[in-house]
């Protein structure tokens, strides 16, 4: 996504007109999620993608045309599973694509869009996708863009706009992408207008407590499934960058104490996920004793069952409760067969899609119905 702003600031800048496709509603087996973008620049160049490339090149003509007469489009793919085929969506998917053209006479408020995402820092546009009131011409299209502290453009009218920046800023601090439906008036209960809200925010966390090879393979996955990866441990002939060059950051500290100060610094929040390979109770019970009090994406802990069953003992004297006790994954990771680290990784990693989507983690060959299921509007991961 930061790659995608970046290239459209460099067009904007230059001052010329181009295209942006972005996925705002999927069902069923649709195969790229709610904010997933293409963009068709000036030179006819394509960016991105919108459905790993079923559809690329009708939506490639259809944003031509939008980049030539100014007006914004939502399309519909996928109709059907019967027909997918005929429109080009072989998974048999649906997603609604809105196309718009962006330029800086249109979308002024870009310019601060691209500079708060290169720094890192939260905001969201929201854009009127479709309008089933009158008056849709002056409506369609319109952007409101939204950070913590403030907001610019407009959807149409003040009391809308408020509604509109109360409600991204929830969306805001989880990092969800997702719709939301307003009257003209910026009345809740109505749905004239149909508002995309494309969140920019800072990437989730990855948490991999305990210098060891299998921190090191997990740091190297978790870069890969786009987190912000922080390696830590108490030892400093271990936690250092030298073994751990692909994490973002490697902390010297006491896993527990670094965790407190993290959720109490308010860095940590529920697309966080915890991954505990230290295999030391005076290291693993404070920490996971802090990690399963947070509303966490994730916590899991390596080990074998008896240190499981060890483990549960000790957190049961610590007075938690068993809802918090049930959300512990231990032993961490799905069953793969794991052996080497990078395979450990690549089992944790199952473990965590799996959780974050709903998954089974079972063979696919073996289940029935479509592949993704009734996939959510919004993404968690944001950025």
């Amino acid at each position: 996504m930061r790659d995608v702003v970046a290239q459209m600031h460099r067009w904007w800048r230059e001052g010329e007109p181009f295209a942006r496709a972005t996925v705002v509603a999927t069902w069923r087996s649709s195969p790229l999620p709610a904010g997933t973008s293409m963009l068709v620049g000036p030179d006819g160049s394509a960016v991105g993608s919108v459905s790993g490339g079923c559809v690329e090149a009708a939506v490639y003509e259809l944003a031509q045309e939008v980049t030539a007469g100014g007006t914004p489009v939502l399309q519909r793919y996928g109709v059907s599973d019967d027909d997918a085929f005929a429109v080009g969506l072989t998974c048999g998917g649906v997603m609604d694509v809105f196309v718009e053209r962006i330029d800086p006479e249109g979308f002024p408020e870009f310019g601060g869009v691209a500079e708060a995402v290169a720094a890192g820092e939260p905001v969201a546009e929201v854009t009127c996708v479709a309008v089933t009131g009158p008056d849709p011409e002056r409506r369609l299209g319109r952007r409101l863009v939204v950070r913590p502290e403030g907001t610019s453009g407009s959807l149409g009218s003040a009391r809308l706009d408020a509604a509109v920046a109360e409600d991204t800023r929830g969306l805001l601090a989880g990092g969800r992408t997702g719709t939301l439906a307003y009257g003209y008036d910026g009345t809740r209960t109505d749905e004239e207008l149909t508002l995309f809200v494309s969140v920019h925010a800072a990437p989730p966390r990855m948490l991999v407590f305990g210098a060891v090879d299998f921190a090191a393979a997990m740091a190297r996955m978790g870069v890969h499934l786009g987190y912000h990866v922080t390696v830590c441990d108490a030892r400093p002939v271990f936690a250092t960058r030298r073994r751990f060059p692909e994490a973002h950051e490697v902390v010297t500290d006491w896993p527990h104490r670094y965790l407190r100060a993290e959720a109490e610094a308010g860095r940590v929040d529920e697309r966080t996920v915890v991954c505990v390979l230290t295999h030391d109770p005076k290291f693993d019970v404070p920490l996971l004793e802090e990690a399963l009090r947070l509303p966490l994406a994730y916590v899991g802990a390596m080990g074998s069952r008896r240190t499981h069953d060890d483990r549960l003992r000790r957190l049961r004297a610590t007075g938690l409760g068993e809802d918090r006790l049930a959300r512990l994954a231990s032993p961490i990771g799905l069953d793969l067969g794991a052996r080497t680290p990078e395979e450990t990784a690549v089992s944790i990693a199952a473990e965590i899609i799996a959780d974050r989507w709903g998954g089974s983690g079972t063979r696919l060959t073996s289940l029935g119905g479509r592949i993704h299921g009734d996939r959510p509007i919004s993404s968690a991961a944001g950025g």
